[in-house]
This record gives structure tokens, sequence and C-alpha cells, in this order.
């Protein structure tokens, strides 16, 4: 893994109307990496995906994608410079079939036959459901679809919102792997979770989030040592 930062945050203030929700986060992200983001629910995880992906209004700071600044950049602009975003509860065309949401994946950074066969690499459960309607599917194989639509843009950072959230550890080892296996092609990845028990195996370092703020980030072998932390910032473990 590469120590040099592939994105980094600095001094990020975002709002939600007159609240705000992220208080000067300092965040990054090093090339090849997993980085998972835990912390108690409201402690701003989500917010930091969003801001990152311009779906948020940035009041203060710098989000930087290889040193080129995101903040200001159109939302639709974002995936177009490298970063793909599966939120949580996953937001696929339920109508449409396996393949057409597929399609509109390529669409995003006009990608075709070669990158829809990598991707399908990773995910041969899709190849044969590739005519079903995606609101058909199962909830693991809706987010493996939701990963596959991301991965359509060959993207250099993967931001997965709650990957594993309701679905059967079987699944849940499956989505691991497929992190991993993104790791290996060199695809940088942020992992917001609530379940410890699901990152720790997969994670590089842990980023711990509270009140909208980074209190400090831990090689997860220091953290497999010993999980204070994990108490102090999640209350588990």
């Amino acid at each position: 893994m590469n120590e040099e930062p592939i994105l980094t945050i600095a001094g990020l203030d975002c709002f939600y109307g007159a609240v705000q929700v992220l208080h000067g986060l300092d965040l990054d992200l090093r090339r090849g990496e997993v980085l998972c983001l835990l912390g108690r629910n409201g402690a701003g995880k989500t917010t930091t995906l969003k801001a990152i992906m311009g779906l948020v209004t940035t009041a203060g700071g710098s989000i930087r994608l290889e040193g080129r600044e995101l903040v200001g950049l159109p939302a639709h602009e974002v995936p177009r410079a490298g970063i793909a975003y599966v939120p949580q509860g996953r937001r696929l065309f339920a109508e449409m079939t396996v393949a057409e949401n597929i399609e509109i994946g390529l669409m995003a950074r006009r990608k075709g036959r070669t990158t829809r066969e990598s991707v399908l690499e990773l995910f041969p459960l899709l190849r044969q459901r590739l005519s079903q309607r995606s609101g058909t599917l199962s909830g693991g194989e809706q987010q493996m679809l939701a990963m596959a639509r991301a991965l359509c843009l060959e993207p250099k950072v993967l931001l997965l919102d709650e990957p594993t959230e309701g679905l059967m550890p079987s699944m849940i080892q499956r989505i691991r792997e497929t992190v991993s296996g993104l790791r290996a092609r060199g695809v940088s990845t942020i992992l917001v979770e609530q379940r410890v028990d699901a990152v720790l195996p997969v994670a590089d370092r842990i980023a711990f989030i509270e009140n909208g703020r980074n209190r400090e980030t831990v090689d997860v072998e220091a953290l497999r040592a010993d999980p204070a932390a994990i108490r102090r910032y999640v209350g588990v473990g």
C-alpha cells in the first residue's frame, strides 16, 4: 500500500440548514487502502461521504483528489473526476433489469464492454441475473448490483455507506471479499459501517468520527491489540 494520500480532506465544515454537522474535519485516504469510518449514529460519517460527492453544502475547508480541489465542483462532475458512491439503501432503478442498471453506470464516464466484463468478473452472480428486474433481487444481490454499477466508473476512489446493513453473514463475507479484491486492483475505499466485526477483517485503518470531527485514525493491527478506542467512540468491544 502506498503511503501517499489519493484523497485529502482538510478543515471541512458542513451544515444542514443552520445546524453544523462537520467541524473542521481532517481525513486522508491512502492509495490502495480500505479506510473505515466508525462512530455512533449522527457522528457525521454519512455527511462526510456526501460532502465528498458534492451533495451537501461545504462552508469551509478543502477536499482534494490527487491534488485537484473538489469543493465547488457540481455534483455530477465528481463521479467523472473518479469517485464512485454507493449510498445507504442502494438506490437502484427497481423497474430496470440488472443489465440496464449496469448500462447506466457505464454511461457516466462513457465506459464500454471491457469495463462491463471486468465488473461482472467481480460479481459472477449478476451475470446469471442480467435480464432480471433489480427490484426482485435479494438484499445481498441488490448490494452487489449497486457496487457493480458504481464500479462501472472505473473509479480511483469508492465510497461505501453501510454496505452490509441487513445482509446475511454469507453475503457480508462476499461484500468483504469484493472490497479486498478491489484493493488488489488498486481501488482506494472509504467504508462507513456500524458493525465493527464486519470491517476489522478488511480495513487497513479506522478513523473514529465523533461530533463531526476525526478524533483519531488507527491502524487496524493496533486496534486489534488494544480495542479501547472502539469502546470509547462506538460503545462496543
